[in-house]
Parts: structure tokens; sequence; C-alpha cells
């Protein structure tokens, strides 16, 4: 069942009860809110998942459907023991739709029958921690990002924009229990009018509770809030996304899966995703 909301505060997190190898741990599936900690000087973190999202609606193209993504990849390279890069993205997104409706670029469509498919835009971005968390204080953070446009127009899944993402990222143990928090901008390019732009305010918070050393029960609300009087310009409108799922760890290795609930129109009414974690120390740094 479908919710219009304007929450604005995004949740999630990592419960971390033992912060040695968990905090190898510190952007993890299922969730996207960002943890102020980074993966670790020398540290690869690789990330694998599926995605299944009904009735997403692309206000763009005018297409609305079931969205297939997989696989799902993240890759977070630690450069020092306080920076990261991050590599995030899809492989692969299969939309079957099922409506058709007027929308800015419907003309520009290359689609026949009723599927189409596209990589997704690929997330370029960095992490640093500016301040490590004390017992009367959480951890601080910040990251940018960019949004490459690999998916086209003509599959009616991308904008053929690039976007950019600026966030402080606030984090904080409580015993067993994890709290995160974001708030930051998004610049993201107007798909039907050159040389223009939307600037978007991002929110989000995460929850993880560990329930044994091993499983954690996680759950978080993301959303984007554009602040312009008047009507949105497509593709920039409010979105919000509700995700509420587990997580189990073995050493350097983490499975998930979670379910997602969409907050606006234009999200999915529900959805699935599970995948892995895995953290490997790659190299040195000198």
């Amino acid at each position: 069942m479908r919710r219009l909301t304007t929450l604005v505060v995004r949740t999630a997190a990592a419960a971390i009860t033992l912060l040695g190898p968990a905090a190898a741990f510190a952007q993890q599936r299922p969730l996207v809110t960002e943890d102020p900690e980074t993966v670790g000087a020398g540290r690869l973190l690789i990330e694998a998942g599926l995605d299944h999202a009904r009735d997403v609606t692309f206000p763009v193209s005018g297409l609305e459907g079931d969205l297939l993504s997989v696989p799902t990849f993240g890759v977070s390279i630690g450069i020092s023991s306080v920076a990261e890069i991050q590599v995030d993205g899809a492989f692969y997104r299969r939309l079957t739709i099922k409506r058709r409706f007027p929308a800015p670029l419907r003309s520009a469509l290359e689609v026949v029958g009723d599927q189409t498919s596209a990589p997704d835009d690929v997330i370029v971005g960095t992490k640093l921690r500016a301040l490590s968390e004390t017992a009367g204080r959480p951890a601080l953070g910040l990251r940018f990002a960019t949004k490459l446009p690999n998916a086209s127009n003509e599959s009616g899944l991308g904008h053929d924009t690039t976007d950019f993402f600026a966030s402080v990222l606030l984090g904080k143990t409580v015993q067993s229990i994890r709290i995160v928090g974001n708030v930051g901008v998004a610049i993201v390019g107007d798909p039907t009018t050159a040389a223009r732009q939307d600037d978007l305010l991002t929110l989000g918070g995460s929850i993880a509770r560990a329930i044994t050393a091993s499983a954690e029960l996680v759950g978080e609300i993301n959303t984007r809030l554009n602040l312009a009087s008047g009507d949105a310009t497509p593709g920039a409108e409010n979105r919000g996304l509700l995700r509420a799922g587990a997580r189990y760890t073995r050493g350097a290795f983490r499975i998930d899966a979670a379910a997602l609930i969409g907050l606006t129109p234009r999200d999915p009414d529900f959805g699935l995703t599970t995948g892995f974690t895995w953290v490997i120390d790659a190299f040195q740094i000198p």
C-alpha cells in the first residue's frame, strides 16, 4: 500500500557490537545510509546483490512497471585510515512495463514491447572520517559523490544527466545499537532543459540492533525533498524509501536481506533486496 509522505529523516546504519571486525563493514548492505566509519587502510570492501521492486515509476520517460537489478555492486577502497573511494551501480536493470503515460521524454524512447533494459548509472564517491566516535560524541564524516549518466534516456531508465551529492554523516553506538544519520544536498541536472539544475535536500537515518554476536536487525528511512516553489522538474520530485531487514556476519563475509516500501507515488510499492558483503586486506598503505 502506497503512502505519500515528506519524511525528513533518513535512518541508516550498522549495528556494531564488536568494533574490531565490524568497523570494516562501515557501509553495509542492505542499507544505503552512509556510516562515517571508513573501511580501513588497505582494505577492499566488495558488495553484490539482487534487487526487485514492484510498480516503479519513471516520470521523465513515462514508464511504470516492475524493476529487476542484477547484479548490483559496490566497491570501497580504503586509501587511508580515514578515507576511502567508492564505486556503486548495477550491471543490468530490466523494467517489465505495466503502464505508459505522457512524459517529457516519451518521444525519445526506443522501447518496443513490454520490456526495456540498461545498466544503472554508476556513482563514484569519496568518504572522509573527520572525527572518531568517543563516549560523549558521535563519529563525524563527509561524503562527496557524482552520478554518471550510464543509463540512456532512450531506454527509459536514465536521464542522461550528471548529478552531484554532498552529505554530512553522523554515527553513534549505544550498547548493541548503532544509529546513523545523514543530511546533505543533491544537485541534479534537468533532463528536459540544458544548463538547468535542481537542488534537493537529502535526509536519512538508520538503526541496527545486534541480537547475537553475528546477527542484526536493521532498518532505515531515506528521503530527498525538493524545496523549490511550484511543481518539481520531472526527475527531481520528492522521494522516500523504507527498508527493514537482517544481516548475518561470519568473519569477513556477510549476507543480508531486506524488504523495501516506497513512501511516495513514484517509489516502488514493494520490493526485496538480498546480497553479500566481503572485506579483504588487499594492500599495504606506505
